[in-house]
């Protein structure tokens, strides 16, 4: 992207990258080696655009984006911190970066001072991470240093420390706000959030910074700084500054936005020429962002005054306020598209439909519903709108049955309403949307949506619904008849199903359309449709045309054979063949074709006839032959297509010659088929025609007529002579045909026309015709015959060779043929002919006369190479060898043939090997070679020859090339080591000859035979270095390292090869010669030293090994060899160089070994840096025995600089075994830098149960700290216990908890239970302590107290348990009172028999809780507790209980009871039973006052009803009965109110001018009852439901 900057040089260390949001700036961030020890920040800032870098001096930046006041575009913000070099001092820098000049200035706050302590002076920034949601900058320091700053101002808000470690990588999250870091050495993650709640209260208290305070709040919404805000308002309302005062609110976030501060606004008096505060108050708030609710309705109302909607549009389009049902009521007066947008907006469902009802948007009503999920009474708007707004009724409805979900109305019924005003077009509407889904329980209204379309004068609607198809569960049948009747012909046909409805239908079919007769057939049956057919046939010729179209049609389907009886038994010739006509083309039914050529002939259409019978192939030739010729047809042409294609040829030319059409016989053969020539021909001779009409209708056919079928022909009826003069004719012509030229040859050798001359001279005859006709004539011309094939007839002519003796003939032919596999034949003997002397004879008579004459005579060296190839494939040596030497050693003109030589030669080895070294001998012009590769072959082995030939042609007289000559002598050699493995010969050989190639071959095959010496000399011999990889390993297998340093030696001074000087330097180790080895190293070599080091140091050699490593500086290596050399200074030395763990740790245990503990723990400190390697350590520390020098090595680890936890850990382990009483001390120093659970479990295995339950609670594992405190006695601390209790997260550990507080420190238990109050279920605790025993309850008395007020169960009944334990009724009946979560019935029955009167008491109050009457005053009766007895009654209110009661009261003369009673039971008492009672006692004094209130009472109620009862004014009544008929006749101005009823209660009954028309009648149900809230009737009223009696049928119920 670009290229670093000359401040950020190679040896800055480059720490962070950030790009801009907009791509467009980048920041480059590094560090280097300062002054004094500081470290130095230099950063480059580069602009893509410019392509220019600005250098800065500082450690880390950012990149942020923020919305400052005031401004509509964002700005995009460099945060920075700066640390110049000269400067101490820390600063923070924030500049704004890509701002266009034309927008205005860039932002920049002035650099702010970072408070950086004092402790932190060499502390640097390593990162700067942007908080984009707060706005907040997080700088993070080397030393673990958390600055927060506020970007707006600069400003620092807060500063800590959060870690010892370095931060090496953060990051922000977006969503929160939050930074993460992860720690270098520890792997920490780190969050870093604002705390919001405390953050206002902080840069309050701490910074005291108020206007910083105030900023912050304002932009975060955080709470901590109302007071402030009052304040300030305060003061600038006070000091008359009213737009900083609304600047102060609209940045306050919500603590000022409220009634009052809107309050003070409007009360402040305008100033002349100003804007009204108020205004300037709302201004200020749309410039910040969005009005709450009660000051969007404020602002609304003197906008809405001035006649400004445009105002309230702009501002409810940018989202500026708040919409609520308040502000659209406000605006509906004034626009009622406004209101309905707020009203949408806020929700108010309500109040946005009746703004689409004012606005006519009906068919909006039932998706907002629906989408909102809104509910209302859809029937009663729908009946208000049928008679003011039918077409909004209209699409009310069809919304309201395609609402999702299903019908929001009833169907039925509002078609039903439709129909009774009168309104057929808009029910057909309604009911088309309806009904659209097409179901099957719509059945009846689909029929009756058809029907009041067909009756009601619209029959035309109902033919485009049936045409649309969308409707097909109605009654099709009544459907048709109503077609029917309508005169709707087709639709009436395609609604029936029986076939005498649609016969009747289709008598009318001249009137429908031709294309939908032919197309209703498709909908019928085959035998529907046949039985239609004949029907519309049966009517005469004017359904002829429609008739043939539907056969032609459905013939496939219908069947062609009971179409064609159909026209038949009509006679409707001229239609079966207009309609076979059609199909004929293309059916495959024979009858079809055949009916075709029937009815065309029998209508004179013998040109389609004889088409037909032309090109058809699917009729019965049979068939229609016997017909045409029975029909005796004037033209015979048919009849000839059909014979002619069907092969009826002899029947063809009996008929044609039997009924004198001997023209057509002509014109047969020569016109139509000429080919079937040789049929009429043969047909004639047996029919005994004149023999010159025969030959006039060859000669007339000429060449078209086949040779060979004619040939034949004539031949079987002996008559092949009469053809003489056509076949010389045709050769005449220049006819090359065989069977012309077959013909005529056997002709001329019958008649013994110079045979020969025309078997020699004719190139056209077929041999293997005329040769076998020869045969028996003369064999002599079968062989002339023969020989004429070239090849095709070899099998006849050997035959015939062998046959009849013409051996010599044959010889020559095969000489003359040179073609093997015709050799083979003659020569092969075959498995048949084993035995077989005749043919063995003829066989050798034949190989006699090619060695005597044919051979001899031949002067072509192919005839006599391919001769010799055939006697070698025949596998016959001896007649070869015979030949051959024939040929070869006796002189002829193949003698120097090499390829002849080279068969003698290859033939004598296979046959004959004797008299191979006497052919190598005689012979000079051979392969030599490829000979003497076969004689070496396995299946030969001729070692001696082969060696022979390789020495002759070695020699100069035989090669005159030098290299071929070694060429030669190599392969010499090579015989006598690879095959004769004889090596002393072969060593006398190479000195004889003394070339080097030669000493390499002899080199290469002592080296396989293990002479690794004699193989090293005979390298040397030859100088040949190639084979150094395997004298190496032979070498190395025999030691023999002194003879092997010449030869590698010698080979270096060749090849660079790595494995040379490799096994040269180990070689000089082998032999100790350690001075020219230390020489060679240190010289140029390609050595693998680190390998050749390793095998020295595997074998053994120390001291060479050392000297190898120490020069490639191998160090860890030089340690190990230094330790087998007990020389543990230099190992450790050598390892101090190497430095790598795995040398610090053989060092350290081969010292420790040798009890050289200090140089010991000097490696062991260096190895337990590495985590992995400290258990190594103390294992071998500990197989020796050494404990305290492991110790004290692990004690001195910790003062290392990079100690780790692994270190910390193992040593508290060894404490636990060696040294137990530091570990609690260790434990609490380090805790940190533990691994808790690997010390836990030591501490665990050495008894140690404090430290275990230290580390537990310092671990935050609370539940194995309380575990350890119960399982060992030792640990327990009860503080301790408490503090870890409520920490655990296995919730049954808490149970146990209580148990082990029972069981071992009950005085403690209530203590306990104050910590668990809310966090253990009480329930099981009561349990608990009710199994431990009464004691445990006692105890437990004090915890059930305190808990008692979550009402528990377990917990009241044990308490009340207590409570009468220690007859503490008190309490008892408190606890009853407030607690009643117990089984109170089991508690009343506990306490009825108590000996105590205020248990029973209690009893009795607990049965009056339960509604348990009659138990509780039994029980106040029995203790005599009278009050109680009257307060149960009372309570129940049941009238036989109170009556029950004073009767009692009367038998026990308890009158003042019975007094007592009335007074308090005076609402439930009736007054026949008091007077009775008092009449029969006497206690008319005690009842009186029950009478005189009971006669008030009843006065106060007949009074109030007559007020409600009393007839209205005589005016006022006449008017509200013109009211009544006003709105049953008009319908209250044409909105008809309806109740929230079922149905379509309230409808109006149908007009008397629709009486006669539409059955309406036809919507019930189908058990004639009407729907519930429907009228019956039809429509009508019953006179009996009219209101106040009324019986006028021109009036309807209010209500059904």
């Amino acid at each position: 992207v670009f290229d670093r900057h000359p401040t950020i040089g190679a040896n800055t260390q480059i720490i962070n990258y950030q790009v801009s949001p907009d791509s467009k700036w980048c920041l480059l961030g590094g560090i280097s080696a300062g002054q004094g020890g500081g470290v130095n920040g230099n950063m480059q800032l580069y602009s893509v655009d410019k392509k220019v870098s600005q250098p800065l001096q500082g450690h880390a930046g950012a990149f942020a984006t923020i919305k400052l006041v005031g401004r509509e575009d964002p700005a995009q913000l460099l945060v920075f911190h700066e640390k110049k070099v000269e400067d101490p001092s820390h600063k923070l820098f924030v500049m704004e970066v890509g701002r266009d000049p034309s927008k205005g200035a860039p932002f920049r706050l002035p650099p702010t001072v970072i408070p950086v302590p004092a402790e932190a002076a060499q502390d640097f920034p390593v990162s700067m991470v942007i908080d984009a949601k707060d706005d907040v900058a997080f700088l993070l320091s080397k030393m673990g240093f958390v600055y927060m700053f506020d970007i707006h101002s600069g400003k620092t808000m807060f500063r800590t420390r959060i870690t010892q470690e370095t931060v090496f990588v953060t990051c922000a999250q977006s969503a929160t706000g939050a930074v993460f870091g992860i720690t270098v050495r520890s792997g920490r993650v780190l969050r870093i959030s604002l705390n919001g709640q405390n953050l206002v209260p902080y840069i309050v208290n701490t910074l005291r910074d108020t206007e910083l305070a105030i900023k912050v709040a304002g932009r975060l919404g955080l709470p901590g700084a109302e007071h402030l805000y009052t304040q300030e308002f305060e003061r600038l309302i006070g000091a008359g500054q009213v737009k900083e005062a609304a600047a102060l609110v609209a940045g306050s976030g919500s603590a000022l936005r409220t009634p009052q501060t809107i309050a003070r606004f409007q009360q402040i008096p305008a100033q002349p020429g100003a804007p009204q505060p108020v205004f300037q108050y709302f201004s200020t708030l749309l410039e910040n962002g969005k009005l709450n609710e009660q000051e969007s309705i404020e602002l609304a109302k003197p906008v809405l005054q001035q006649g400004r909607p445009q105002l309230m549009e702009k501002w409810l389009k940018d989202d500026k306020l708040h919409c609520s049902e308040a502000l659209g009521d406000l605006i509906m007066p004034h626009d009622t598209a406004m209101a309905l947008s707020v009203y949408l907006r806020s929700e108010c469902h309500g109040k946005a439909i009746q703004c689409f009802v004012q606005r006519g948007e009906y068919d909006k009503i039932v998706p907002y519903s629906t989408s909102v999920g809104y509910s209302m009474d859809y029937s009663s708007m729908l009946s208000q709108l049928l008679f003011s707004n039918p077409q909004g009724a209209l699409d009310l409805a069809k919304g309201l049955v395609s609402a999702e979900g299903g019908p929001l109305i009833d169907i039925q019924a509002t078609a039903e309403a439709f129909l009774s005003s009168n309104r057929v077009q808009e029910t057909t509407a309604f009911l088309l949307e309806a009904l659209k889904d097409n179901k099957q329980e719509h059945a009846y209204l689909q029929t009756k949506l058809l029907e009041i379309n067909l009756i009601g004068g619209a029959p035309q609607v109902a033919d485009a619904i049936m045409q649309n198809g969308i409707l097909t569960h109605y009654d099709r049948a009544h459907v048709g008849k109503l077609c029917e009747r309508a005169g709707m012909w087709q639709r009436a046909a395609e609604h029936y199903t029986d076939i005498n409805d649609i016969k009747r239908v289709f008598k009318n079919s001249h009137q429908m359309n031709p294309e939908f007769v032919v197309t209703y057939f498709g909908k019928l049956n085959r035998e529907q449709s046949i039985a239609l057919l004949k029907d519309m046939i049966s009517r005469g010729p004017s359904n002829m045309q429609v008739c043939v179209e539907v056969a032609k049609k459905y013939h496939e389907e219908l069947g062609s054979e009971e179409l064609v009886k159909v026209f038949e038994n009509a006679k409707a010739t001229e239609g079966l063949y207009y309609y076979l006509g059609a199909v004929v083309n293309f059916s495959e039914d024979p009858i079809v074709h055949f009916k075709y050529i029937q009815s065309a002939c029998m209508l004179g259409q013998f040109k389609e006839a004889e088409r037909v019978c032309r090109d058809s192939n699917i009729y019965d030739p049979d068939i229609v032959k016997t017909y045409l010729k029975n029909a005796k047809l004037p033209d015979p042409r048919p009849l000839i297509h059909v014979c002619d294609r069907f092969d009826f040829v002899d029947e063809l030319t009996e008929y044609l010659y039997l009924n004198s059409l001997l023209q057509y016989v002509e014109v047969y053969v020569t016109k139509v088929s000429p080919t079937k020539t040789p049929q009429v021909v043969g047909k004639l001779f047996d029919l005994g025609a004149n023999e010159d009409f025969t030959k006039r209708i060859l000669m007339a056919v000429g060449t078209a007529c086949p040779v060979e079928e004619m040939v034949e022909t004539a031949e079987t009826r002996n008559r092949l002579r009469m053809l003489q003069p056509w076949l010389e004719a045709r050769v005449a012509t220049g006819s090359t045909e065989p069977g012309t030229h077959n013909a005529l040859g056997k002709i001329y050798i019958q008649l013994n026309k110079d045979p020969k001359a025309f078997l020699t001279n004719n190139m056209f005859y077929e041999p293997k015709v005329l040769g076998p006709f020869c045969e028996s004539l003369d064999p002599s011309l079968a062989f002339v015959a023969y020989k004429k094939g070239a090849g095709e007839c070899d099998d006849e002519l050997i035959k015939i060779s062998f046959t009849h003796g013409l051996f010599r003939d044959l010889a020559r032919y095969l000489v003359e043929r040179q073609d093997l596999e015709l050799w083979a034949k003659v020569l092969t003997k075959d498995e048949s002919e084993e035995g077989n002397a005749e043919k063995e004879s003829q066989r050798r008579q034949l190989i006699d006369q090619v060695v005597e004459w044919a051979l001899p005579e031949s002067e072509s060296a192919d005839e006599v190479s391919c001769t010799v190839k055939a006697f070698m494939a025949a596998d016959l040596p001896g007649e070869l060898i015979t030949l051959l030497e024939r040929i070869i050693l006796q002189g002829s003109d193949f003698s120097d043939n090499k390829n002849l030589q080279n068969l003698l030669i290859l033939t004598a080895i296979r046959a004959d090997h004797t008299r191979v070294a006497g052919y190598i001998d005689q012979l000079d012009n051979f392969d030599a070679k490829d000979i003497a590769l076969i004689c070496v072959s396995e299946s030969h082995m001729l070692y001696e020859e082969a060696y022979s030939i390789y020495n002759k042609f070695a020699k100069p007289e035989h090669t005159t090339d030098k290299e071929e000559q070694v060429e030669m002598q190599v392969l010499a050699i090579g015989v006598l080591v690879d095959f004769m493995k004889d090596l002393d010969r072969a060593k006398g050989f190479a000195n004889q000859v003394d070339e080097k190639p030669v000493w390499s071959k002899l080199g290469v095959s002592q080296l396989e035979e293990k002479m690794a010496a004699e193989a090293i000399i005979s390298f040397i011999n030859a100088e040949d270095p190639s084979e150094y990889v395997k004298v190496c390993d032979e070498a190395n297998e025999a030691e023999i390292y002194a003879e092997l340093i010449p030869f590698l030696k010698m080979a270096r001074k060749n090849l660079q090869e790595n494995l040379l000087d490799t096994e040269l330097i180990y070689a000089y180790a082998k032999v100790n010669n350690l001075t020219d080895l230390e020489v060679f190293v240190n010289g140029p070599n390609v050595a693998n030293i680190q390998t050749i080091g390793d095998r020295c140091f595997s074998e053994g050699l120390y001291v060479a090994a050392k000297i190898l490593f120490k020069s490639i500086n191998n160090n860890s290596k030089v340690a190990l060899c230094h330790i087998h050399l007990e020389e543990y200074r230099e190992a450790v030395s050598a390892a101090t160089q190497a430095n790598n763990v795995s040398t610090w740790k053989q060092v350290c245990f081969a010292c420790l070994k040798a009890e050289e503990f200090r140089l010991a723990a000097t490696c062991g400190l260096e190895v337990i840096k590495y985590p992995d390697h400290v258990d190594d350590v103390v294992t071998y520390y500990s197989d020796l025995g050494y404990f305290d020098q492991l110790v004290s090595l692990f004690e001195q680890g910790l003062g290392l600089e990079d100690a780790h936890i692994g270190i910390f850990t193992e040593l508290g382990i060894l404490y636990t075994k060696h040294v137990p009483e530091k570990v609690m001390e260790h434990c609490k120093v380090f805790f940190s830098k533990l691994n808790v659970s690997k010390v836990v479990r030591a501490c665990e295995r050495a008894r140690l149960w404090s430290p275990a339950v230290y580390l537990y609670m310092a671990d935050k594992q609370a539940d194995n700290a309380v575990k350890v405190m119960t399982e060992h006695a030792t640990s327990f601390d009860n503080d301790l216990f408490l503090d870890s209790i409520i920490k655990v997260r296995n919730g049954e550990i808490m149970y146990k908890a209580v148990n082990f507080y029972l069981t071992m420190h009950p005085m403690l238990f209530t203590r306990l239970m104050e910590v668990l109050e809310e966090l253990v279920d009480h329930s099981r605790v009561v349990n608990q302590l009710r199994r431990t025993g009464d004691w445990a309850l006692q105890i437990g008395q004090a915890y059930m107290k305190s808990v008692q007020k979550s009402n528990f169960s377990a917990v009241n009944e044990a308490l009340n348990e207590l409570y009468i334990e220690d007859e503490d009724y008190e309490s008892l009946r408190k606890s009853i009172d407030k607690f009643q979560n117990f089984n109170m019935i089991a508690l009343a029955s506990k306490l009825a028999t108590h000996e105590l009167l205020e248990f029973r008491r209690i009893s009795a109050y607990v049965y009056r809780c339960n509604k348990k009457w009659s138990h509780s005053i039994e029980l106040s009766k029995n203790d005599r507790m009278w009050k109680d007895c009257i307060d149960t009654a009372n309570e129940s209110a049941d009238a036989e209980i109170i009556e029950n009661l004073l009767r009692f009261f009367c038998e026990t003369s308890e009158k003042e009871c019975f007094c007592a009673a009335l007074y308090t039971c005076f609402s439930h008492v009736r007054p026949d039973v008091a007077l009775e009672l008092g009449w029969l006692n006497g206690y008319q004094h005690f009842i009186m006052p029950f009478l005189i209130q009971n006669m008030r009472q009843t006065f106060d109620r007949l009074s109030t009803l007559e007020e409600r009862t009393k007839p209205p004014p005589e005016e006022g009544n006449q008017d509200q009965i013109a009211g009544t008929y006003s709105q049953l006749g008009g319908f209250n101005s044409g909105m008809l109110m309806l109740e929230n009823g079922g149905g379509m209660g309230g409808m109006m009954p149908p007009q008397q001018g629709m009486q006669g028309g539409i059955d309406m009648s036809g919507f019930a149900p189908a058990g004639g009852m009407p729907q519930p809230g429907m009228m019956p009737n039809g429509g009508m009223p019953n006179p009996g439901m009219m209101p106040n009696g009324m019986g006028n049928p021109g009036m309807m119920p209010g209500s059904m």
